[in-house]
């Protein structure tokens, strides 16, 4: 079976970080959002972690928020850096969305996990910049009448929830959160995503640049439809998050039909009524 060609220019992500390493923390403060969730989940885990890593550009900074001992940073590189069965917990922090093989990468961090080790993997959903996206799109069909991929697309949650299952992983859960952010200006926000080296790397992507004349069409159509009571702009961060955990004997199955021992009607303290009978009514 022929391989689909990469999505992603790799080579242009890693030269897209290192010029965001120039804006200092400007680019940070999604990442502290997020870990700091992150955070919050697994101290509702009723489960010690001993070894543990976390995986993505900003790595040390996602360690140094959640504070857990044993932590130890991983480049999200397209072949992980972790050994098999070496850790307990491993977290993928906002950097799957670049991957150009999603699945590959959950079960590299499945085969990291000890039994019964939490995978936890930090995404962009679908719903992530669709006001510029929308903004874009209507600009550059107005002016140029065509269409471009100025942003890279993002799983909705339903499939991205099914990779889990595909990577192995057991008792998968896919949730997810939206954060709204507010901007002076919309080009306030690309100066954002600049910083947190979040712009276009697609290989389809247009390699000149954008027009003057589209720009400015695409800052006005943003402004007229997501500017805010208080004159500020709206943008959209979809964050999904991805969680299973490697399989192991002592985990809870789920029980084989028609095995209950105890009626549903009885817990309920209702008659119960059989198929016959309700179709009789």
């Amino acid at each position: 079976m022929q391989t689909p060609p990469d999505l992603f220019d790799r080579s242009l992500l890693a030269l897209r970080r290192a010029r965001a390493v120039g804006f200092g923390d400007k680019g940070n403060f999604l990442h502290l959002e997020v870990a700091d969730q992150v955070s919050e989940r697994l101290q509702e885990v009723n489960k010690t972690f001993r070894d543990a890593a976390v995986v993505g550009p900003k790595a040390g900074l996602w360690i140094e928020t959640i504070g857990f001992p044993g932590f130890s940073p991983a480049a999200d590189q397209e072949t992980l850096n972790l050994a098999e069965s070496s850790l307990d917990l491993v977290i993928h922090g906002m950097a799957l969305h670049w991957a150009n093989d999603p699945v590959g990468q959950l079960v590299q961090m499945r085969r990291a996990l000890k039994p019964d080790g939490l995978m936890l993997a930090v995404m962009f959903g679908g719903q992530t910049l669709h006001e510029l996206r929308t903004a874009l799109a209507e600009a550059e069909a107005e002016i140029e009448g065509g269409l471009s991929p100025r942003i890279a697309p993002m799983g909705e949650i339903r499939d991205l929830g099914g990779l889990i299952q595909r990577a192995g992983l057991a008792l998968p859960v896919a949730d997810s959160v939206k954060l709204n952010v507010t901007y002076q200006t919309p080009l306030h926000l690309m100066q954002d995503l600049r910083a947190m080296g979040e712009t276009n790397v697609m290989y389809a992507r247009r390699k000149v640049p954008m027009r003057r004349k589209t720009l400015l069409r695409a800052m006005e159509i943003y402004s007229e439809n997501y500017t805010g009571p208080d004159g500020r702009i709206n943008a959209t961060f979809e964050i999904v998050f991805l969680t299973g955990w490697a399989p192991s004997e002592t985990q809870q199955k789920p029980l084989r039909p028609g095995s209950a021992k105890a009626r549903l009607a009885d817990a309920l303290g209702i008659p119960e009524i059989n198929a016959g009978e309700k179709a009789k009514r």
